[in-house]
């Protein structure tokens, strides 16, 4: 058997190899232990149980062949939340907590006494966004739509797992919205914006879905989708908040002040000083 320090040393050093991020080994068998019960800090220089150790080295198998650890686990943590992931669904990711942190401040500033606020989370995919709004918002009555029925099947598990209460619905976009006559204050979206012919890491590319990914030629087709319809579903005063790119922001300004130049818009900047949320505000006042 090996200890726990030495399995970690040689998988840093091939993930290293394989151009994968070294930090990878320790947070998948932090993962394994604590689902385990096993206290790994306390026993690092210790031998590994041979049940784990066997565990610990087929999925590092797998994860130095590019497959996602968050697919090997089977789960991603996402705002404190463990969400299923599997290849139906994109694995929600750390820039994406900053967007719904975002979310629920605004919601705070800008309807501080309503009682209900209807929210939809369109393109919801594991449905992460519209479980994290609702559970730290208990005022939210949350729909959450995607095109694909794969992915609403883990969005609905997730929702169950994290007692949630949300309604899903299949449809492109906006159009089941449309078609309920639905009438929302917030409505959220990540929704594919990379450029059809941008070169993917194999990670992503390999193991996470392609409508999850692509957002058309310029990566701005399911935007324009929303900007078009989206006066159809909001109410009067409402706001929409949206996760993007971080080289768009001069093409994302002006397709929103094309198509929707009634509205005030701010764009975001994540942790890493990148440009990657939008926000887009109709007779809504925002402290900005």
């Amino acid at each position: 058997m090996t200890t726990f320090a030495k399995a970690v040393r040689g998988y840093e050093k091939m993930c290293e190899e394989h151009e994968i991020p070294a930090e990878t080994v320790m947070a998948y068998l932090v993962e394994l232990s604590q689902r385990e019960r096993y206290n790994l800090y306390l026993h690092y220089e210790e031998e590994m149980p041979a049940d784990l150790e066997k565990e610990f080295d087929a999925g590092m198998a797998r994860i130095l062949q590019d497959e996602p650890m968050a697919h090997v686990l089977g789960y991603s943590w996402f705002y404190g939340y463990r969400m299923i992931v599997n290849p139906d669904v994109l694995i929600p990711r750390e820039e994406t907590e900053e967007l719904c942190a975002h979310i629920l401040s605004r919601i705070d500033r800008i309807f501080p006494g309503n009682n209900e606020l209807v929210c939809a989370d369109v393109g919801t995919g594991s449905g992460a966004i519209a479980i994290a709004v609702a559970k730290e918002e208990p005022r939210t009555r949350m729909y959450a739509t995607d095109i694909s029925e794969e992915a609403l099947v883990t969005a609905r598990k997730n929702a169950e797992q994290n007692d949630c209460e949300i309604t899903f619905i299949s449809g492109d976009m906006l159009k089941p919205l449309i078609e309920r006559n639905i009438r929302l204050d917030v409505l959220i979206s990540n929704p594919p914006y990379i450029p059809q012919e941008e070169v993917m890491e194999r990670s992503v590319v390999d193991f996470e879905p392609h409508v999850a990914l692509f957002g058309g030629e310029d990566g701005l087709k399911f935007y324009r989708e929303i900007f078009r319809d989206c006066r159809q579903v909001l109410k009067e005063k409402a706001f929409m908040a949206f996760e993007m790119g971080w080289d768009q922001r001069e093409r994302m300004s002006a397709l929103v002040e094309e198509l929707l130049p009634e509205a005030e818009y701010e764009i975001l900047q994540d942790m890493n000083g990148k440009d990657r949320m939008l926000f887009v505000y109709f007779n809504a006042e925002n402290d900005k």
